[in-house]
Parts: C-alpha cells; structure tokens; sequence
C-alpha cells in the first residue's frame, strides 16, 4: 500500500491489518517551505502536496534545457502558468483574468521544449519571439498544488512557471510540502523585533531604528520611530521598499519623495513611525518588478503589466506592517496613505486607523500617467 508522504507519523496501526487509523495532522513547517524556496531559487525540483493529489515541479526561470531533460525524460510534464499569463496567450477566456495568480497547465507538446517554455512564461518576450504551436490549455492537475506552486515563486521572486509531474500521470512522489507549511512560513505572526538603536536621519535627526525578522525569511523589516510617544496614536506610514526609486532615484514612479516627505510628515507632527516593509514591487519582487518596467516600456500600465506577469495587481500583505505596530506597543494609529486598501490591511489584522491623512505630492512628466493608473484603478484617493 502506498503510503502518503509528510504524513507517515500520522497514521496508527488498527485492528485490521487492511486499515489505518488517522490519529492527527503534522504541524505545517515553515522551515520546509524555506527549503523549497532555496530549492527553486537553485533550479532544483521540489514537490507540493495539495488535499486533490502531490505535483513535482521544476521552475522554468532558474533551469535549463539540460535539467529539463533530467527531470522530465520522456518529455510528458505539462508547463504550469496563471491564468492571467494564459490570457495574454490566448489560452484562457477573459474570466479567468479576474483571478491572475490561478493555475492554468499547458499540454506538452514535441514543439513544447525548454525554449519555448521560456517564451511562454515571460511576457517582456513576446515582441521578439515569435510563438510556435499550437498550444492547447488543459484542467491542471492538482489545483491546490498548482496554486501554492505559484504563490510561491513569487515569494522567491521567480516568474510563476514551472514545469510539472503529477501522481495522476503515474510519477511516485514521496517527500512534499503543503501549502499549509507556504502559510506558516509566511505567517506574520513570526515575525519577531531583532534590534534597534539610534538613527538620526535628513529630517528627523531624533529617531530610532528597529529591526524585524521572522527565523525562515531572508527579509528584514524596518521600522524607524520618530519624536517620542506623548500618549496620542502615531501618525503612521506604511512604505514598502523600491530600491529604484528610494535608492536610485526613479522618475517613473513617487517612492523616493513619498519615502522623504514622509520623514517630515512626521517629525513635524511631533513623533510616529515609518514602517519599511520588504515588500519591493507591490509584493513580487525586485525583478519581476524590472519586468513589469520592461513591459510598460512596450504600452503597458502598472496594473496590465502585474497581470501580464501572472502575478495579482497587489501582492503586498498589510499584516506584517500590524504585526510590527503591535510589537512595538501600538494598536491605534493615524495613517499617512492615499491607499485605502492599506487601511483595510491594518483593520483586518486588529489594527484601528483613527484617521486616515492623504499623502499627496506633485507629478512630474515621467510618473504622471503612473499616478493616473493608481488613481483609476487601484483605487488610490489622489
């Protein structure tokens, strides 16, 4: 009898030889979810069990046409997408566009190899590589796999594609994380202070920095206190990192002067915090953000180019910034934001924003259709 994977030490012997008997379920493990990201990241295959059946994956960005070979031998794994990706390709109706990040599987074909799978996972491609096919969309297998699949290449900042081998298609596999361990591993609850000490910093020269880490996460939250508490909630900014336009100084987006402006905002409100969340591209990463750069040099905006990557338009999770104020002894703020979505963010998470306060500052020629796009459709209150 086959036995499942991850859930040997749930099963207890019975009376009868022919059953088992469930005694409980494994904790999730975050530390296994890390080790999968590693694994990615390495080009290595890795594998997810779901409650419909396990898939083993291959991520297409980090391997190669020779680890292809070795992993999918008889050239039968199917390439996994999202739904938005699938779209663009023609491979999904306008319905599945609603959900972006949804699994979409693609039937390997013999003209299906390792290149193509590559035109067929980056869309900053599609105007210089000429699509071969047909290509022919199929039910994915596993679906809750699938989708935990997808979540996390974005975690490890990957494109969301991935070659697949499914226990339905008669591969064994043996040693899967869940997405429950996906969850543990990004659960805000983990996050922990590391440090702090004194910063002073251009416009707010009495502050303190504090750092936060969760033990599974490379990603290390800041948040800078400024002014000392007087016994009124804080005013608040939640920023999350942009390294093009806070460090590089960008034009084609409001980051660096929102990030400065900020500083002032509340040094001259008399004490609050910045929180600088790890959280570069609305959630997807450094270079998937390149890539979304890469495709509104080709027409399109903010919004399109997220969806075009397969990734949601938002990714970002307002939990860790709650997490943080709540360690640092503050459950009711002021929030400096034009974004209504962060002020639902903190409420979810048990944070009460007393007021919200608008964050404007003026455009300039290279963001200014950038800001229009937040204001339009994402629903930014500019």
């Amino acid at each position: 009898m086959r036995t499942v994977p991850r859930l040997a030490q749930a099963i207890g012997p019975c009376a009868d030889r022919h059953r088992v008997r469930l005694l409980s379920a494994p904790a999730p493990d975050p530390r296994a979810a890390a080790r999968a990201i590693d694994a990615m990241r390495r080009g290595w295959p890795f594998a997810i069990r779901g409650a419909s059946g396990a898939l083993s994956l291959l991520a297409v960005e980090t391997a190669d046409a020779a680890r292809l070979a070795e992993f999918d031998p008889g050239m039968a794994a199917p390439l996994l997408i999202t739904s938005g990706r699938a779209v663009t390709l023609k491979l999904a109706n306008q319905a599945a566009a609603a959900v972006p990040d949804s699994p979409v599987m693609i039937a390997r074909r013999p003209w299906l190899d390792f290149d193509a799978a590559v035109a067929l996972s980056d869309p900053q491609l599609d105007l210089r590589v000429p699509l071969k096919g047909p290509y022919r969309a199929m039910p994915a297998m596993a679906p809750e796999a699938a989708a935990a699949a997808l979540r996390l290449a974005r975690i490890a900042g990957l494109l969301p594609a991935f070659f697949v081998r499914g226990e339905e298609l008669g591969y064994r596999i043996d040693a899967a994380i869940t997405p429950d361990d996906i969850q543990a591993h990004e659960d805000p609850a983990r996050l922990r202070l590391v440090t702090r000490a004194r910063l002073p910093v251009v416009g707010a020269e009495n502050a303190e920095i504090v750092a936060f880490r969760s033990p599974e996460s490379p990603d290390e939250h800041i948040a800078l206190l400024i002014g000392q508490p007087d016994g009124t909630p804080p005013l608040v900014r939640l920023h999350s990192e942009c390294l093009t336009g806070d460090v590089l100084g960008s034009l084609k987006c409001d980051c660096g002067p929102q990030l400065h402006a900020a500083i002032r905002a509340i040094a001259d409100n008399g004490w609050g915090i910045l929180l600088y969340l790890r959280q570069e591209g609305r959630g997807i990463g450094l270079i998937n953000k390149l890539r979304a750069y890469a495709l509104q040099d080709q027409g399109f905006d903010t919004v399109d180019a997220n969806t075009r990557l397969g990734f949601a338009v938002d990714a970002r999770d307002f939990g860790v910034a709650a997490r943080m104020l709540t360690q640092l002894g503050q459950t009711q703020v002021r929030l400096l934001t034009n974004n209504p979505a962060k002020v639902a963010g903190l409420e979810a998470a048990g944070v009460t924003v007393m007021e919200r306060v608008a964050h404007h500052l003026p455009p300039n020629p290279h963001n200014a259709a950038y800001l229009a796009t937040k204001r339009d459709r994402t629903g930014h209150q500019l």
